[in-house]
Order: structure tokens, then C-alpha cells, then sequence
């Protein structure tokens, strides 16, 4: 007897996905190299930098537009931050891109010698943050935010979508300093465009309000919390959602504000080790301000993660949307 042979198309997923959307959800593709040019248009200064990941980091859009503004350093990140120190001394505005991990792991040294150090107009905008990529411990940026956390002078910023990049590109040229800011490519969710949002450097964005949960979260983490506050609706859990975008210098007055409303459990939920992130630095800040709540977090393990698809490694480690939902009704049972 012949086997019934199932004729649905089957999803494909790689350990090296490119982007995090879900199945159906509205992208944008590569906002980044898009805000970029059209910040270049005006701002004459601004140049692209890379180490051999001009493709992968969506900056070959501004190569193709600005090709006189663009420089490739081949793969050499400690020579791609030195050159970009060495820009930035004759006026230039150097956006410098590669991945999370080769700019803070092996390149920390000379961000923070020929950089943060002279406090040099330089962004450092990087792709593959956090569990961004399936291909192990060697392209997982799970400890960035706290490497560049723990550096003098340097901001740091974590965007949630397609929006939030464009609206960053701007805002960051706008600042005279040093920043750190993760980067979603290819084809970027776009979620915050029901939401009336806008970027604010340094500024943290309710999006949604709620009685029961309040979760404090950045980067594709809020695009999770958002799907989470959805999720429990069924089950008539209201669930306020906050955005973070800046994790250095943190929106402390908003944090606090709206932790203290009595009744919510404090939920942080990053894309991020539970060490030195978003998560400790609201923490400290609630401590510090006298805040008592019940506190919890969603985050990576203080662990070297495992390689494979995506949506396992996030049901894995706890940062789907399922599973986020399941963990906060436990908590409040």
C-alpha cells in the first residue's frame, strides 16, 4: 500500500537565519542601510566602514550609493576600529559595521583605547546580537550588552524593529560620541509602526499599558513582549509592555515610575546572558530607588549556547513567545 505523501510546502529554517519575522509578519528589508544613505544624502561626513561583511550587514546599500564614502578593511576588526578612531580624528563620522561578536570580543581593546577613550564620534552598529544566529558560541553575542555596558562614554542601544532603526540612524549622527547599537538585518520586522512610536535616545516608550505585568524589555525581546501581552489576553492576564532602546545611559525615571505601581510583577525580558544586561541594569536601578516589586527575568543562561534552528534555540532557552507566555503564568499562579 502507498503511503499518503503530505503535499503542504514545508517551512524552511537554517542555524544561520537571517531574520527573525515570523511566518506572514510585515518586514521591511535592510532599514538600516537604507536610514543610512538618507542620512548621507545630507550629512557629508558620514562614511560606511566594514570588515569583509559589507553584504551581512546591509551597508553594500550604501557602497553602492556612496562608493567614494566607503571602506573595506577586509577581515582585520582590530584594524576596521583603529582606521575608524583615525576617521573620526580628521572629522569624519564613521558608522563601522560587522558582527556583535567581532566587535566586542576581539576588538574590545581598541574600541576602548582609540574610541571610547578619546571619545570619538564613532558608531559601532553591529548585526547577529545575542541568539540572532544558530551557529554556536562562535557568532552568539550574548554578552555584548554588558561588555559595552562596562565601557566609559559609550551608549549603547538595543532597536526592536525595522522602525526603531530608521528612526536610530538620525538620532544617533545627532549625538557627538561614541555608541554601541545592535543591528536586525535583511528583512526586519516592522511592529512598532501600529504602536504611534517614536525614537528617543535615551528615552524608554510604554507601548502598551496593563494591570497584572509589567515587562521592561529591548530589542526583539519587546516585539516578543508584545506577542506575549497578546497571547494571555485569553487568559485575562493585562500586561503592560515597556520599551527600553537605550540600555546606557537607562531611562531610569520612567523605569521607576512605572515599576512602582503597586499590584504589577516586574517583568525584564532581553535577548541577552542574565549577566551585565538590561535585567541587572534594572535591577540596580529599582534597588537603588527603594522600589519594592516582584522581579523576574527572561533572558539567555549564563552559558555557552548550543548551534541549530532558531525557533528551537528559543523555545530552548526561554525567549519565544510561547514560551515567555507560559513562564508569567506560572509565576503569577
Amino acid at each position: 500500500m502507498n503511503s499518503v505523501v503530505d503535499k503542504k510546502p514545508r517551512l524552511k529554517t537554517s542555524a544561520m537565519i537571517a531574520s527573525i519575522a515570523g511566518e506572514g509578519q510585515v518586514t521591511r528589508s535592510a532599514p538600516f542601510g537604507h536610514a543610512l544613505v538618507d542620512l548621507a544624502r545630507s550629512k557629508k561626513n558620514v562614511i560606511g566602514i566594514t570588515a569583509d561583511l559589507g553584504k551581512y550587514t546591509d551597508l553594500h546599500i550604501f557602497a553602492k550609493e556612496f562608493p567614494e564614502r566607503y571602506y573595506q578593511m577586509g577581515m582585520a576588526e582590530q584594524l576596521l576600529m583603529g582606521a575608524a578612531a583615525g576617521f573620526a580624528h580628521e572629522g569624519a563620522q564613521p558608522f563601522v559595521t560587522t558582527y556583535a561578536v567581532f566587535a566586542t570580543r576581539r576588538a574590545y581593546d581598541f574600541i576602548h583605547q582609540t574610541i571610547a577613550e578619546d571619545d570619538l564620534d564613532v558608531k559601532i552598529v553591529c548585526a547577529l546580537p545575542g541568539l540572532t544566529t544558530g551557529y554556536g558560541p562562535s557568532h552568539q553575542a550574548a554578552e555584548d550588552l554588558a561588555l559595552m555596558r562596562a565601557m566609559p562614554n559609550m551608549t549603547v542601544i538595543d532597536p526592536c524593529d525595522a522602525l526603531d532603526i530608521e528612526q536610530m540612524v538620525p538620532a544617533i549622527a545627532a549625538h557627538k560620541g561614541p555608541v554601541y547599537a545592535r543591528l536586525l538585518r535583511g528583512n526586519v520586522p516592522a511592529v512598532l509602526d501600529e504602536y504611534n512610536y517614536k525614537f528617543e535616545l535615551g528615552k524608554a516608550k510604554m507601548l502598551r499599558d496593563g494591570n497584572d505585568v509589567l515587562i521592561i524589555s529591548s530589542g526583539i525581546m519587546t516585539m516578543r513582549a508584545l506577542e506575549t501581552a497578546k497571547a494571555l489576553e485569553a487568559d485575562k492576564v493585562d500586561v503592560a509592555v515597556l520599551h527600553v532602546p537605550t540600555i546606557k545611559p537607562l531611562d531610569a525615571e520612567t523605569v521607576i515610575r512605572e515599576a512602582k505601581r503597586t499590584g504589577r510583577m516586574v517583568v525584564v525580558a532581553e535577548n541577552h546572558t542574565v549577566i551585565g544586561g538590561l535585567g541587572e541594569a534594572v535591577g540596580t536601578t529599582l534597588i537603588s530607588a527603594g522600589v519594592s516589586c516582584t522581579f523576574k527575568q527572561i533572558a539567555l543562561p549564563d552559558a555557552f549556547l548550543d548551534a541549530g534552528a532558531l525557533p528551537t534555540l528559543h523555545d530552548r532557552y526561554g525567549i519565544s513567545t510561547n514560551v515567555m507566555a507560559a513562564n508569567i503564568k506560572q509565576w503569577l499562579a
